[in-house]
């Protein structure tokens, strides 16, 4: 009961004490960016911002397989998704520029919605077909030429079930077209922190798990489209069910 008070106090005093920060980051990328549309600050802010949203509850965070990664490469980062502090955790903690595939839902803010398409951030809108895939193609060319790596959750929506949600095949798709390596990245803990159903963000424990690069230069979406998700999809269970066990053990 006392921790529950706690963190709700923690979480009424902090989030909206954020949400004025957001807001003022959001202003500056605005203003940054309609001068210079890939500035660097905007990759500086996002690693501020989300290591603030990460202190809220406050998360601590335990990373594996950092060395896996070459910051000088692009990559299609695939992971799973388990409450909206996975978002932070991959911004803050992967030696990346990483940029979302997002859903459209959160664009609702003016000023918070203008400023991540200022930064690169993918808005996908599922309802209108045709029209998403062309977003997100452009979406696609604005990251290549900016360098920024994607960051994408094959399940399309959080699992709230305790295991991972069968993969869709959009990101390994643009993986394929593009000739960039898939990274999958293992998250477990984030929804004790944020707990479905709750509004309230509870301190606690979260670990990432960085797996080995897949390559897909010289795949094909006819012949290793099917193969490359159930490979990606297999490990990245694997790895996932052995950190719930130690979790709970």
């Amino acid at each position: 009961m006392l921790h529950t008070l706690l963190a709700g106090i923690r979480t009424l005093v902090l989030v909206p004490l954020f949400f004025l920060l957001t807001l003022v980051f959001a202003a500056v990328i605005v203003i940054v960016g309609a001068f210079r549309p890939g500035a660097s600050i905007h990759d500086k802010i996002l690693k501020v911002w989300s290591g603030l949203f990460l202190k809220i509850p406050p998360v601590r965070v335990e990373v594996s397989g950092i060395e896996k990664t070459d910051p000088t490469r692009r990559y299609v980062v695939v992971s799973n998704h388990l409450s909206m502090y996975d978002i932070p955790l991959l911004l803050h903690e992967l030696p990346l520029h990483g940029r979302y595939l997002a859903k459209k839902e959160v664009f609702k803010i003016p000023l918070v919605a203008q400023a991540m398409r200022t930064v690169g951030i993918i808005e996908v809108n599922r309802q209108k077909g045709g029209s998403s895939r062309q977003a997100i193609n452009e979406g696609v060319r604005v990251a290549a030429e900016r360098g920024h790596s994607l960051l994408v959750y094959p399940e399309g929506t959080r699992s709230t079930e305790g295991e991972l949600l069968p993969f869709h095949k959009g990101a390994f798709r643009i993986a394929i077209d593009t000739n960039l390596p898939i990274l999958p990245v293992v998250i477990e803990g984030t929804e004790r922190v944020s707990k479905p159903g709750s509004k309230i963000f509870y301190p606690g424990y979260a670990s990432m798990r960085i797996l080995d690069p897949i390559e897909t230069t010289g795949m094909t979406n006819k012949e290793d489209l099917v193969p490359l998700i159930t490979r990606v999809e297999a490990e990245m269970n694997e790895v996932f069910n052995a950190m719930r066990q130690t979790t709970d053990g």
